[in-house]
């Protein structure tokens, strides 16, 4: 008989609603059943597309006499990080305060008050390589809850403490901002980081570093530091070279389990893909490099193929899933790989030989048996040594990659992730219509302005407050300090990719909406949760780039740029954001690449770009031409003389009137204004 998660909206509570566990919904009935019971709680933590965490199911919370033995002694919470990071986060600070890493699943032990005195990640069903066995760890803090009470007691306090410590910051809010140099000690950083052999950061497991990647490309722009263009080229090739990307398909896994990225843990998550597309959008823009930008269009097409929500009968559709599970019929990535037999079949003995040899699918296999599909050389490379043209060669190639796409498509797929949560759409939206722009590709600017409409027409309470994930018709759960603050700036975006002055109003209005209700008026910075939402054992500040880019740096970064732009000046929230940061800017620099963005922008930025046109009918051409470079620091303005897409109110009840002031379009088409600080140099006449 199904257990109460039978009534959630989560696919991943659903996927454990048979198990033989009475797990139930984060909420205080579960604190007050344990009370009354005298047992601890035991919180399980993890996301649909996460392999470990089925593989913990699988071998335990499948298990009957686990289940009777959880049920007996505990009170067992399951929660969806993704649904709840607010809880995630707290209890993940807790799981590395207590063994010194942390992951998923999570396995965190509380008391009556939800303050946690024991925690892990994956145990396996029995002892193995010196973990003990998920019941052995059971049995002694049944017997630790028994017999030594109060030395629990005294461990839950003191780990409380310290994460309410960790919540807000580490040291003390400081007088004055962070220096401009703060900026190059980071990058610095960060190049010394770089494994120069196989890009990335660090050894093994490798992640993208989307936000790291980033910083460099931002800052190359504006010093000219060939080394940090290096240094992210290198990162962006070698990544999409290897197995962590999807050839066939499109798309980036979340990490590589190796340190050349050819062995990814399969899942794919949508931030990843938002902020990897935008990534390699703005490489292009800076180096001129074509291959980045394929990459770029790859990945947002594979999301507009295969993520976009129908929507539900007579509803909006529009919004993107969170993710594709790893595993499909129980195996990790049996849905991604390859025997050449295979495409052999598919593709024919000549085509498939070449796709083989290109792809590195061999007999011998890349992983467990079989091939994940990565490059070994460029095309350009095996295009000079066949004597084939390199474009000719990546037609044929890409029409192979598409043949095998739709034979793939007929094996059993992985699970999807079908929520909906507004920061990952966030993230996406702002990468369409920048890469919409850029590229020219009015189809990934309908694409973001579909799931804009979206985010903001569905998800939203009576009182036009975010509501933080959806699925299936039903929007629930407060928005979190991202959720404002990515969506913004992806509104954003929007309005400088269109002229659409609709959006910029919308970011406008969601900006004020972190400052009422997210801000720490005293100290600076913003909380990951809002004045009015549930109480948890300590209310946190989000400081570190993590799968997200960070709470307070993604909140201050869209305030300085509205700044910049419209009638609202938050600069002084900015400050004392980067004033409150102080101490994890200078001591954790490498955790918080996001954040130096922000002072970077904040120290270097300024520069504002006021475009005036004629008619409306020449935006997509004007604004291609104008935004074709990456210009961190700069805001764009739009003054259309024919516009009819405009707020209902006077656009500069909105953007600032001294921006506006008399910039109309003096030649043909266009006309640009160049300011710093509301100081305008001469117009650019139909440049």
């Amino acid at each position: 008989m199904p257990n109460s998660l039978a009534e959630s909206l989560s696919p991943y509570l659903l996927q454990h609603q048979d198990n033989p566990v009475n797990w139930v919904a984060w909420g205080p009935e579960a604190f007050e059943t344990a009370k009354a019971r005298d047992v601890p709680v035991f919180l399980s933590v993890g996301y649909a597309a996460c392999h470990w965490c089925h593989v913990m199911a699988h071998e335990s919370f499948e298990n009957e006499e686990v289940g009777a033995y959880l049920n007996e002694h505990f009170v067992c919470i399951k929660v969806d990080r993704e649904e709840r990071p607010d809880i995630d986060q707290i209890y993940m600070n807790a799981v590395q305060l207590m063994t010194g890493h942390g992951g998923w699943p999570m396995s965190v032990f509380m008391d009556h008050d939800g303050r946690p005195f024991y925690s892990g990640t994956y145990w396996p069903l029995h002892s193995r390589s010196g973990m003990p066995g998920f019941p052995q760890v059971l049995e002694a803090l049944v017997d630790a809850w028994t017999n030594r009470r109060s030395d629990i007691a005294d461990h839950a306090g003191e780990i409380t403490d310290a994460l309410a410590q960790l919540a807000v910051g580490t040291g003390t809010t400081s007088e004055d901002v962070p220096g401009a140099d703060r900026v190059g000690v980071a990058v610095e950083s960060l190049l010394k980081s770089v494994d120069q052999t196989w890009g990335g950061f660090g050894s093994a497991p490798k992640f993208p570093h989307a936000t790291d990647l980033d910083l460099m490309l931002r800052v190359a722009v504006r010093t000219g530091d060939s080394r940090l263009t290096d240094a992210a080229e290198l990162t962006l090739d070698r990544m999409a070279a290897g197995g962590i990307r999807d050839h066939i398909g499109g798309g980036f896994s979340r990490y590589s389990v190796d340190g050349h990225w050819l062995v990814p843990h399969f899942e794919k998550m949508l931030y990843d893909n938002g902020l990897l597309a935008e990534v390699y959008t703005r490489a292009f823009q800076v180096t001129g490099n074509q291959r980045h930008a394929d990459v770029a269009a790859e990945i947002l097409t594979y999301l507009q193929r295969d993520m976009i929500d129908a929507g539900q009968p007579g509803g909006l559709g529009g919004g993107i899933h969170c993710s594709e599970d790893a595993d499909s019929e129980g195996v990790e990535g049996k849905f991604y790989v390859w025997h050449p037999s295979e495409v052999f079949e598919v593709l024919g003995e000549e085509r498939g030989s070449r796709f083989c040899a290109i792809y590195d699918i061999s007999e011998r296999g890349n992983f467990e048996g079989s091939s994940i599909p990565n490059l070994r050389q460029s095309i350009a490379k095996w295009a000079e040594q066949s004597a084939t043209d390199q474009s000719e060669l990546q037609r044929l190639l890409d029409e192979d990659k598409e043949t095998l796409r739709l034979h793939r498509a007929t094996r059993i797929a992985p699970g999807r992730d079908d929520k909906i949560v507004v920061a990952w759409n966030g993230l996406a939206i702002r990468a369409f219509a920048i890469a919409g722009v850029v590229l020219g590709r009015e189809d990934f600017i309908a694409t973001a302005t579909n799931a804009a409409r979206f985010a903001l027409s569905e998800m939203r309470d009576a009182d036009g407050r975010l509501l933080h994930v959806y699925r299936k018709g039903t929007a629930h759960l407060p928005g979190y300090v991202d959720d404002y603050a990515i969506l913004a700036d992806a509104l954003l975006a929007l309005y400088e990719a269109t002229a659409d002055q609709a959006w910029l109003a919308e970011a406008v209005t969601l900006a004020e909406q972190i400052v009422a209700h997210f801000q720490d008026s005293e100290a600076g910075g913003f909380y990951y949760t809002a004045d009015d939402s549930e109480q948890l054992i300590t209310r946190i500040k989000d400081w570190h780039d993590g799968s997200l880019v960070s709470g307070n740096a993604s909140a201050a970064m869209v305030l300085l740029k509205l700044s910049r732009l419209t009638t609202s000046d938050w600069t002084s929230e900015v400050e004392a954001t980067l004033r409150c940061g102080e101490t994890v800017i200078r001591e954790q620099s490498r955790a918080c690449s996001a954040l130096i963005s922000v002072l970077d922008e904040l120290h270097h930025g300024g520069a504002q770009l006021v475009v005036a046109a004629n008619h409306r009918n020449t935006v997509p051409e004007i604004a291609q031409g104008v935004l074709a470079k990456y210009q961190p620091g700069q805001t764009t303005a739009w003054h259309v003389a024919d516009d009819t897409k405009q707020d209902a109110a006077d656009p500069s009840a909105t953007i600032n009137p001294n921006l506006l002031a008399n910039k109309t379009a003096l030649g043909e088409r266009v006309t640009l204004y160049r300011c710093h600080d509301f100081q305008c140099d001469a117009p650019e006449i139909d440049p």
